[in-house]
């Protein structure tokens, strides 16, 4: 599957999520609704993937974490937020840049309409 075909499932699993939960849940709740269905259509997914970051040829823990990592190719950001703002996109950017991933989704389940809350990142600096 392309990392479209996987956003585009991914997608549909977080709307199934919000419309069963609804907004005002802690991200933490979300995540581990949208893990569950994620598995459940078969997909390999790692919940809390470690991502060291890389500075003068060192590998340094610094304790990023991709919330959720589905088929090794498209990184999931979830968030609970009365809104996103630049902070949450260059989070998603930065652990697309780190892992050297094309693409990340970067949901807000804390919304009325969930729709408008789910934001496609691409990686333009793949090397």
């Amino acid at each position: 599957m392309t990392e479209n075909e996987l956003a585009y499932k991914v997608i549909g699993l977080a709307i199934d999520v919000h419309n069963a939960l609804g907004p005002g849940l802690l991200e933490s709740a979300y995540q581990e609704c949208l893990f569950y269905k994620i598995k459940k259509e078969g997909l390999n997914v790692v919940k809390e993937k470690p991502m060291p970051l890389l500075f003068e040829d060192v590998k340094l823990e610094c304790g990023y974490r991709i919330d959720l990592l589905v088929e090794n190719k498209l990184v999931i950001e979830v968030k609970s937020v009365d809104a996103l703002n630049d902070i949450h996109l260059a989070q998603t950017l930065t652990y697309l840049k780190l892992g050297n991933y094309k693409l990340g989704l970067l949901i807000n389940f804390n919304t009325v309409l969930i729709k408008s809350s789910i934001k496609r990142i691409i990686n333009g600096n793949l090397t």
